[in-house]
């Protein structure tokens, strides 16, 4: 099982006997709110998901998205249909960041079937699929929560795989260097840390890279699997789109879920700008 699907292929899933949950997770960092843009037409079959408010935990010192209570989550899968034995595929508005987070969630929480759509609703439209505007009435799931199935760094592990293995910062280049910094108490990246932004893992229609582009661009990087990888972003959104375009790619990488947002709000920890050194 890989863990992207086509438009093309999730249809075809969707006409089978064994159909996928499907969840969406439109999201926009800062607003507004895009609950009634699934109102006025989403997938088939699909279940809304808020990812500030069911995909993460309050924000605080953890961060601007810290993981939500693993209990709670559970509680909001369920609801939403998800079961053990059942696919799950999920998807957003198209550029990958917020389903990466319902899908690295459910995988760290040990959902052993879970897919993101590549390429979201603009993919699926593209494609010919349909909209509509009823909201399913799914049964009750039995999903229940395991976490810990994928790697999960904190703010010290993060420091130390700088230092002993490869961390790749997925913001944009100029929030890594320090040039600006619009939400964070303080620009700069993590002493260490590789920039590789993870919007350069996407065509500009924003399904990722083919596998073997993608490990080339990584393997760049010294990102091959052969030492740990790690990512980090700003609050744990773009990170795990990042961790999902290494999964893709072959390599496995652990999260820092707290990210900058939870670094930077301790002014005790270091703060490194400018570019990678040479």
């Amino acid at each position: 099982m890989t863990a992207i699907l086509s438009a093309s292929e999730l249809m075809a899933e969707l006409a089978g006997p064994r159909p996928p949950v499907l969840l969406d997770i439109r999201w926009q960092l800062g607003g507004p709110h895009l609950r009634p843009e699934y109102e006025a037409g989403h997938l088939p079959g699909a279940v809304y998901v808020d990812l500030d408010r069911e995909l993460a935990g309050p924000p605080g010192s953890g961060g601007r998205h810290p993981l939500p209570d693993a209990e709670e989550f559970g509680a909001v899968m369920r609801r939403a249909g998800v079961s053990a034995d059942r696919p799950v595929v999920v998807y957003d508005g198209g550029q990958g960041w917020a389903a990466a987070r319902a899908w690295w969630l459910l995988r760290w929480t040990g959902h052993g079937n879970v897919r993101v759509l590549d390429g979201g609703l603009v993919a699926w439209t593209s494609a010919g699929g349909g909209l509509t505007i009823e909201e399913p009435s799914q049964g009750e799931g039995d999903f229940k929560p395991s976490p810990g199935a994928v790697g999960l760094l904190d703010a010290d592990a993060a420091a130390s795989l700088a230092r002993t293995g490869v961390l790749l910062d997925a913001r944009a280049g100029e929030r890594y260097r320090g040039e600006i910094e619009p939400i964070d108490r303080v620009g700069g990246h993590i002493p260490g840390a590789l920039s590789a932004p993870t919007a350069e893992n996407v065509r500009p229609d924003g399904r990722l890279l083919p596998a073997e582009e993608l490990a080339a661009r990584f393997a760049g990087l010294g990102a091959s699997g052969e030492a740990p990888v790690g990512v980090y972003c700003g609050s744990g959104v773009s990170g795990a789109h990042q961790v999902l375009a290494l999964e893709v790619a072959g390599i496995p990488a652990a999260l820092y879920a707290g990210s900058w947002s939870e670094w930077s709000s301790d002014e005790s920890r270091p703060v490194a700008t400018g570019p990678e050194p040479q």
